[in-house]
């Protein structure tokens, strides 16, 4: 058990680090040719903190843990609204960008309604449904990256951050950081949860997405206490885009994804923090102490109720 454990937590630090030389690396490139800051940032910093995600989901699709893959995106995205948002709000008064509220939000919002719609229709997301994710991803991408490029007069590029050489050595890295603390985090997760009398389930909901979901944690509370929370909610928002219709998508098409009756709550949990935070957002367009308290006495009940519930 216990070398289990050390292997959980060495496979969450190198999920972590791989995300974080990734998208250094892929940021670092990004610059020496001369792409838009803005493009990186809604491509492929909210692809780089979902990378976890990816990876765990992924590699529990191949592995057929099928309650990993599903209740770690679900999980993944309650804690990214709730409590990444709830403790970033803490620490710092958030904006939210107009542009954000008008678009990528409500994108999101659609593509949660959407899931659940697959999920509760068939209690399982087909690779007919993986496809269509993974359609609308690049849709997604395709539209912010002509968005920004539309605008490209008013965009500044960022001076890059390494050479070639290493931004690749960066990027090759943190993908095998990725892959590895990936199949380490899957594969002994659900030795414990099974040597301790625990769903696969619960473990994805808990333990599996929280620690994937550090990399968002960290990037919103670094950007609070420099002063850039305006990134925060975007950050959030692009990467729970990422989990639906990325990694949702890539782990259906390879193998479908049956879904246990007791996760229909759950996705009804994802499915209100989305509308909660959307709605909050719009009201003001800042998100302060007094809603961060609110999201994170709501994630903690939550937590509590799906502890209490295995």
């Amino acid at each position: 058990m216990l070398i289990n454990i050390l292997f959980l937590l060495i496979g969450f630090i190198a999920l972590i680090k791989g995300a974080d030389f990734f998208v250094d690396g892929a940021a670092s490139i990004a610059s020496l040719l001369k792409i838009p800051t803005i493009v990186v940032g809604l491509t492929i910093v909210a692809f780089g903190t979902s990378a976890p995600e990816a990876a765990v989901s992924v590699t529990a699709a191949l592995n057929h843990s099928n309650a990993i893959a599903i209740s770690n995106i679900i999980g993944s995205n309650i804690f990214n609204l709730l409590a990444v948002l709830g403790i970033t709000a803490i620490l710092a008064k958030v904006p939210v960008p107009h542009s954000i509220m008008r678009k990528e939000f409500p994108f999101l919002l659609i593509i949660s309604v959407l899931m659940v719609i697959f999920v509760v229709t068939g209690f399982s997301l087909n690779r007919i449904e993986g496809i269509i994710f993974l359609g609308l991803i690049i849709f997604y991408v395709a539209w912010l990256i002509k968005d920004a490029l539309s605008n490209r007069a008013k965009i500044e590029v960022a001076k890059p951050a390494f050479n070639l050489p290493v931004s690749l050595l960066l990027i090759v890295g943190g993908i095998a950081g990725i892959i590895i603390g990936g199949d380490l985090v899957v594969s002994n997760a659900k030795t414990i949860a099974l040597s301790i009398g625990l769903s696969e389930k619960l473990v994805g909901l808990t333990i599996v997405s929280i620690g994937t979901s550090l990399p968002e944690l960290v990037t919103s509370v670094v950007a609070a206490k420099k002063g850039n929370v305006d990134i925060a909610i975007g950050n959030v928002v692009g990467s729970n885009i990422f989990n639906i219709l990325f990694i949702l998508g890539l782990s259906a098409t390879i193998t479908p994804i049956p879904v246990e009756m007791a996760l229909i709550t759950d996705l009804a949990v994802m499915l209100c923090a989305t509308g909660l935070c959307f709605f909050i957002a719009k009201l003001n367009y800042k998100l302060e102490k007094k809603e961060g308290y609110i999201f994170l006495v709501i994630f903690i009940t939550y937590m509590a109720y799906i502890i209490i519930r295995n």
